[in-house]
């Protein structure tokens, strides 16, 4: 059976460095780093997803300014919102939760962001520095799988990685920085044809597509590392749900070497790296 890589008991570590840092720097500064979440509507995923980010701050120390906002808000509301937030000196980090309501234009909005804020690393400031392999704000998924895989000691240099899944939120810069750190990237997407022929090839296989349960045991070369990005929640002839990720669990690690959970595995990587995001920003500030 595969080793399971533990993002929850990660993310829990890296919390703990977080808060000894922010406590040490907060003494100094004469205030705690500052997180603004801004949610627009009433998304369940969205809720509890914000939720745990606020949680999470508070056990670091990180300040929260987030914003919940009622669905009917305008474009110009949301982005004087963001400009004010631009311009808080309390503020390090700004995330605009998405998806969006459908009347709102979310890659205008982040373009509002104050690039030294995007805690997303969603700017084309940021994306642009990835693309430099320069210091910058990261985009905290893929972050936090490169995390994950240095802390199990997995080497990424020279190997033969396939990443599923091409969003600007995850695929691409997963692949940006897997080549930042020398690995040799092919990246597929669910309309790539003869997909199973492409990751059975992969040392490192990334999934981010959005589709449960999408690769299967015959897709995945024995003794891979397998990492799921995907959430997707299903539900039974019973009306019973639960979340499953992109790639078929059960089936996958009797022959992968190592393989992350769902839930448990990016997941709390994301929350973690957002953090880390926001102390880093707090950083160049103070």
């Amino acid at each position: 059976m595969a080793n399971l890589l533990d993002g929850k008991a990660t993310a829990e570590k890296i919390q703990a460095e977080l808060k000894a840092t922010i406590q040490t720097l907060a003494t100094k500064a004469g205030r705690p780093p500052g997180l603004a979440v801004l949610m627009v509507g009433d998304n369940p995923a969205s809720e509890v997803y914000v939720r745990n980010k606020e949680k999470a701050c508070t056990r670091v120390g990180i300040a929260s300014f987030g914003q919940h906002l009622p669905t009917a808000t305008t474009q110009t509301e949301l982005a004087e919102k963001i400009r004010g937030l631009n311009q808080n000196s309390q503020v390090d980090g700004i995330l605009l939760q998405l998806p969006l309501p459908n009347h709102l234009d979310a890659i205008a909005l982040l373009h509002q962001l104050d690039p030294s804020k995007d805690v997303d690393g969603l700017h084309p400031v940021n994306l642009g520095h990835l693309v430099r392999g320069e210091p910058g704000l990261r985009s905290c998924t893929p972050a936090g799988v490169m995390r994950l895989l240095a802390d199990y000691d997995i080497p990424v240099e020279g190997k033969d990685t396939v990443v599923v899944g091409a969003s600007i939120l995850v695929g691409k810069p997963m692949a940006l920085m897997l080549l930042e750190a020398e690995s040799t990237v092919s990246v597929a997407h669910i309309k790539t044809q003869n997909l199973a022929k492409l990751t059975r090839e992969a040392e490192i296989l990334v999934v981010a597509a959005g589709y449960p349960k999408l690769i299967t045991q015959d897709m995945v070369k024995p003794g891979a590392v397998v990492i799921d990005v995907g959430i997707n929640r299903i539900t039974n002839y019973e009306g019973k749900s639960r979340i499953v990720g992109d790639v078929d669990f059960s089936a996958v690690e009797p022959i992968a070497q190592y393989i992350t959970p769902v839930p448990g595995g990016i997941g709390p990587m994301t929350v973690a790296m957002l953090l880390q995001n926001t102390v880093w920003s707090y950083q160049q500030r103070i």
